[in-house]
């Protein structure tokens, strides 16, 4: 075999594995482009860090593993709260902490230490709209992307026991209503979740040992109810 024959047929082996390799990639088995975070940002209180359950009870930890699960996809979970926290705490948590921008979902939940700490209501009615406009801000004004959730009633407790349980239910009531109300105005679906929280004295196991916060089987009840509504929008 002569020279040129011998050049020609190295080439054409060259040539024939670079070709299998641009199909391996091609086909994700090797090169393939890196998964994209889904970015969630959990605004809050007690009931969003989750006081007394362990850090991966709490629902928005327990929300990110279902959505990797459903959605195939790794979630980068950031979580803006702190037990105690009313409306304006919370609005002083965001502004003291860096977010990147977009959020793939934010949920937000905040209200019973307004209630608890008995703040006039009107401070709800100014600092709330303020909050879920932050939330929306967060998700360039998608809606879609932004989940309220309602407030947990504390009556059913134990703890709450020794307090005046009407009187509790009554005003979480009638800031559920006004979230509610602020979240259509928005466009933003509003997930409820109290009547999961009133069977807490029939059911203990819903009550955290604190014998105040709800429980992580609680919360997951509370995921049974978020998930669907984000599937609807993130599933194909």
């Amino acid at each position: 075999m002569n020279t040129f024959k011998i050049i020609a047929l190295i080439l054409l082996f060259l040539n024939c594995t670079a070709n299998e390799n641009e199909f391996l990639v091609g086909s994700g088995e090797i090169g393939s482009k890196e998964q994209k975070v889904f970015n969630y940002l959990a605004l809050g209180d007690s009931y969003t860090v989750g006081e007394s359950v362990s850090s991966n009870q709490n629902f928005p930890m327990q929300l990110s593993e279902r959505i990797e699960s459903e959605l195939n996809t790794s979630v980068e979970t950031k979580i803006i709260a702190r037990t105690g926290w009313r409306t304006d705490d919370l609005q002083n948590g965001i502004s003291n902490t860096r977010i990147d921008k977009p959020q793939d979902l934010v949920t937000l939940l905040i209200g019973v230490n307004n209630q608890y700490q008995d703040k006039p209501f009107e401070q709800y009615e100014k600092e709330f709209p303020e909050l879920l406009g932050i939330a929306l801000d967060f998700v360039e004004g998608n809606a879609e992307k932004v989940l309220v959730i309602s407030i947990p009633d504390y009556a059913f407790t134990p703890f709450g026991q020794s307090r005046d349980v009407d009187k509790i239910s009554r005003e979480i009531d009638r800031y559920n209503e006004f979230a509610r109300s602020i979240a259509v105005e928005n466009e933003v679906r509003f997930v409820e979740i109290t009547d999961i929280t009133r069977m807490g004295l029939e059911q203990p196991q819903l009550v955290a040992s604190d014998g105040l916060h709800p429980s992580g089987e609680a919360y997951g009840k509370f995921v049974d109810r978020i998930l669907p509504l984000l599937l609807e929008h993130f599933k194909d």
